[in-house]
């Protein structure tokens, strides 16, 4: 039972690193989010001739501007592409988890009752008690990735 109660310390161990990991892709979509939308915003004022001033007398500043800006929001979106496939991966990475902890409970011959699972070793949680967590990590994080997909 220790032995159980062990191996699903390592699993939240592991967890908690991935639950960093999806806090610190936040703060970067956040930040990509806001550089997409600065240069969406300044798209408009770019195509107008009268913002360009003197600059104007150099041939096609507007069109090298307007196409630089293109191409750095066409790289913030790879970007934010890429910070999002991460995010899955944490989602694949929570549901494994989750799956495994079911199965150390299921799995072999030492299957656990229902009594064992709702039985403390010390001050640490049941194993029920890790299992619902594992289940309610994944499905917070699952739910969250599905909202930023859209």
């Amino acid at each position: 039972m220790e032995g159980i109660v062990k191996k699903y310390q390592q699993k939240f161990k592991k967890i908690k690193e991935e639950m960093n990991r999806w806090d610190e892709l936040q703060s970067r979509l956040i930040s990509q989010f806001k550089n997409a939308s600065s240069i969406i915003e300044r798209l408009q004022i770019l195509q107008d001739a009268k913002h360009y001033g003197n600059l104007n007398s150099i041939g096609g500043i507007e069109a090298a501007v307007l196409r630089k800006q293109m191409e750095s929001l066409q790289t913030i979106l790879l970007s934010m592409q890429k910070t999002l496939e991460e995010f899955r991966g944490i989602v694949l990475s929570l549901e494994k988890f989750h799956r495994d902890g079911k199965q150390l409970v299921r799995g072999g011959s030492n299957q656990l009752t229902v009594k064992q699972l709702q039985q403390r070793v010390g001050l640490k949680p049941t194993l029920a008690d890790c299992l619902d967590g594992l289940m309610i990590l994944w499905d917070m994080h699952n739910s969250e990735y599905v909202v930023l997909e859209v």
